[in-house]
């Protein structure tokens, strides 16, 4: 399954890619493309990643497909 996945921030940074085309198994999770990154792009490894479907906060079992909008980017804090 291709997915479209969209960096900002420090992911912006460490991938230098505001967009990518990843391919991952039919049974793709965030966690699997977590890991999928981190291993195209080792310098992500060294910050925490937030993963947004859809436009949601997204935990490791959360299943993705090809449809979704999927963005990393690392933690923010709002003042």
């Amino acid at each position: 399954m291709k997915l479209r996945v969209l960096f900002f921030g420090a992911a912006y940074e460490s991938t230098g890619s505001r967009e990518i085309e990843i391919e991952v198994g039919e049974a793709g999770t965030v966690g699997v493309l977590v890991e999928s990154l981190t291993r195209s792009f080792p310098r992500l490894a060294s910050h925490k990643i937030v993963v947004s479907v859809n436009q949601e906060y997204a935990s490791p079992e959360v299943a993705i497909s090809g449809d979704d909008e999927i963005a990393i980017f690392t933690p923010v804090s709002g003042g």
